[in-house]
């Protein structure tokens, strides 16, 4: 029989609506059931395409015996971290405080009011080296509910108070660029100069963090910034953490040198590193940078894209029970499709051997200059055979916050590599989180199947305007500018603390949990304060909002200093501090017709200006924005305004004197 969960929409919990575990879903009636009969709480966290939790619900959840021990002793709640990134975060902290590490799946026993007072992560079904069964977990911690009462209360107590202890923060500081140069040279202690990236095994993508690099390079006109950021980028796309044949990025690395990944695919993750790819192909000119930021937003369009225009989360790491089973071959699979020789050739350049590089099998990654032209011919029946095996498990909820990420992307990579059809998917996107995943001005945070019931966070609310930011500068449709006007003043009215002086991650009117989380740190994705800040920042000097930027700049002083100490923690904080501390490009191109606006785009595809404000226009429809007041097509010719730091040079109608003009802004700012 079916347990509570079989009516919800999050893939991950109807996974698990089929366990004998009398499974709820976080909400009054679990939370009721646990006061009203005084029984503790036990939390499951995970994700859908989580290995470990996966594993933990085949040995535990589906197990009778296990399952009638979590029915007898507990109120059992299982949650999507994805689709309840609040309550993640705060029992992730509990554990991490609790055990000194974290991850998923995450286990979290709790008082009927929510309080924690033990947990751990992923617990074998039997005792293993270091690690107690699951079986004798629950009943240690069921046994000391009753019989170690004030034990258990005083931790609960003590855990309670640590949640509600802030984050330290450094204290404010005037903007300089000394705060950038300060995060620079730490991040520099930590690059890995052999193999790119930061750290060791595991090895993960640091999209913000390459962006923060190839920003200071701009800046300071230092040439060390950028090869960091163009070997890492490099040593990424020949490696087999990005999938060769069909395009985008695995989650991490299990090495230091990209080779082996856990092989799920993250929507967040492919977003934000096709943009750190189109960056930089601008600032280096390498075409394999366009080529592979154009192969991972195919992928997303091919494979991660819903009937009405959302994109999904991930995909599993795992099909056919084995991790990369769908992405990985033998030399008897490639001789079977290819034939002998052609075969050979393949697996010399990519790799591919007897026993292979990852359990008997072989991950494709280039080991010739001329790997690629001899992949290119064979890629069609290889993407084929691979198409007929069995495909990882597709979590198909749409996250409005990794949606405003990835039509981010869409919509640059759209501009920069020319390609109308990405702009149109961009804009299908826009449309589609307007009309489904919006409650009046506030954006909800999941969509599937039709319903889209949860609040969104400030991560939602904040990657939208982002996303939306960039589909304008793409079609200048002042339509996005509305959408952008509405969403950034409930921002500020919904998850603005005037007392704190700070962005939250819930907004006012949210769920009253154990604390109001707060997470200011950059991880796998920007937190809602940097994406908050900045959007800020951009489109208030885009709309003339002065308050607007005096509040990001003013959170920018509170937080830039913490950040200079550990930029590990906050590329994407960093990048706003980076926007705050220039004085942006404002360029704005009147046009009578569309059709007239191409050749001043033209000029911006191959320059990289990432404090470049955009505005643009046609005939009579201009935007009521500051950038465009009392500007016209001169002559009825495009005409273009390009004003930086308080200058505005005179109009032109010559694209060719416009591009001179951007390249001497450029060259004065890395000089200075």
């Amino acid at each position: 029989m079916s347990n509570r969960l079989a009516t919800e929409t999050s893939p991950y919990l109807l996974e698990h609506a089929e366990n004998p575990v009398d499974w709820y879903p976080w909400g009054p009636e679990a939370l009721s059931r646990a006061q009203e009969e005084g029984k503790p709480i036990l939390l499951s966290i995970g994700y859908s395409a989580c290995h470990w939790c996966h594993v933990m619900a085949r040995e535990s959840f589906e197990d009778p015996e296990i399952a009638t021990l979590m029915n007898r002793s507990f109120v059992c709640i299982k949650v999507d971290r994805e689709e309840r990134p609040d309550l993640d975060q705060i029992y992730m902290r509990a554990v991490q405080g609790m055990t000194g590490s974290g991850g998923w799946p995450m286990t979290v026993f709790l008082l009927p009011d929510g309080t924690p007072f033990f947990g751990g992560t992923y617990f074998p079904p039997v005792d293993r080296v270091g690690m107690p069964s699951f079986r004798r977990v629950l009943q240690a911690v069921a046994e000391a509910f009753i019989l170690r009462k004030a034990e258990v209360l005083a931790t609960a107590s003590e855990l309670r108070n640590f949640l509600r202890r802030s984050t330290p923060i450094a204290a404010a500081e005037a903007l300089t660029p000394a705060i950038l140069d300060d995060a620079y040279r730490r991040l520099r202690s930590d690059y890995d100069s052999n193999h790119g990236g930061f750290g060791g095994a595991p090895k993960f993508p640091q999209p913000m963090l390459i962006d923060f690099l190839m920003r200071t390079s701009l800046r300071t006109g230092a040439a060390r910034p950028l090869e960091m950021a163009t070997q890492t980028l490099t040593a990424m796309a020949n490696g087999g953490i990005y999938d060769q044949l069909g395009g985008g990025f695995h989650r991490y690395s299990v090495d230091d040198h990209w080779l082996v990944p856990h092989f799920e695919k993250m929507l967040y993750d492919n977003a934000l590193l096709a943009r750190a790819y189109l960056d930089g192909w601008r600032c280096t000119g390498d075409p394999s940078f366009a080529r592979i930021a154009a192969q991972t937003l195919d992928f997303v369009v091919r494979e991660m894209t819903s009937p009405e225009g959302g994109f999904y989360s991930s995909l599993d790491a795992d099909s056919e029970g084995e991790e990369g089973r769908f992405y990985v071959w033998t030399p008897t699979e490639l001789r079977e499709i290819l034939g002998g020789s052609t075969a050979g050739r393949l697996a010399a350049a990519y790799g591919v051997e007897e026993g292979g590089n990852f359990e008997g099998r072989s991950i494709l990654h280039p080991l010739r200059d001329d790997s690629l032209e001899i992949l290119e011919p064979l890629r069609a029946p290889l993407m084929d055979a691979r198409a007929h095996r069995v495909r990882p498990h597709r979590d198909e909820k749409v996250l409005a916050g990794w949606n405003g990420l990835t039509l981010r992307a869409m919509a640059e990579a759209a501009l920069v590599l020319d390609r109308p059809d990405l702009g149109e998917v961009a804009t299908r996107n826009g449309r589609f989180l307007m009309a489904k995943m919006r409650s009046g001005r506030r954006m909800l945070r999941s969509y599937k199947d039709g319903r889209a019931t949860l609040p969104g966070y400030l991560e939602d609310q904040a990657a939208v305007i982002d996303g939306l930011l960039s589909l304008f500068s793409l079609t200048f449709d002042p339509s996005w500018l509305d959408h952008v006007r509405d969403l950034a003043e409930e921002m500020l009215a919904a998850f603005w603390d005037q007392n704190a002086n700070a962005f939250f991650d819930t907004a006012a009117d949210h769920e009253v949990l154990l604390v109001r989380p707060q997470d200011i740190t950059d991880n796998a994705v920007p937190s809602g304060t940097s994406l908050a800040i900045d959007v800020l920042l951009r489109a208030g000097a885009l709309l003339g909002k002065a308050a607007w930027v005096e509040r990001g700049r003013s959170s920018l002083e509170r937080l830039a200093p913490t950040a200079s100490r550990a930029p590990l923690a906050f590329g994407r904080l960093l990048c706003a501090v980076d926007f705050g501390l220039a004085n942006p490009i404002e360029l704005a191109i009147v046009t009578a017709t569309p059709q007239d606006q191409r050749p001043f785009v033209d000029i911006l595809r191959r320059r990289y200006l990432p404090n470049l404000v955009l505005a643009g226009g046609s005939g009579q429809d201009l935007p009521e924005i500051p950038l465009l007041r009392d500007r016209h097509a001169l002559e009825g010719r495009a005409t273009a305004y390009l004003c930086e730091a308080f200058v505005c040079q005179a109009p032109s109608t010559e694209p060719t004197r416009v591009a001179a003009q951007l390249d001497q802004i450029s060259a004065v700012r890395a000089s200075t």
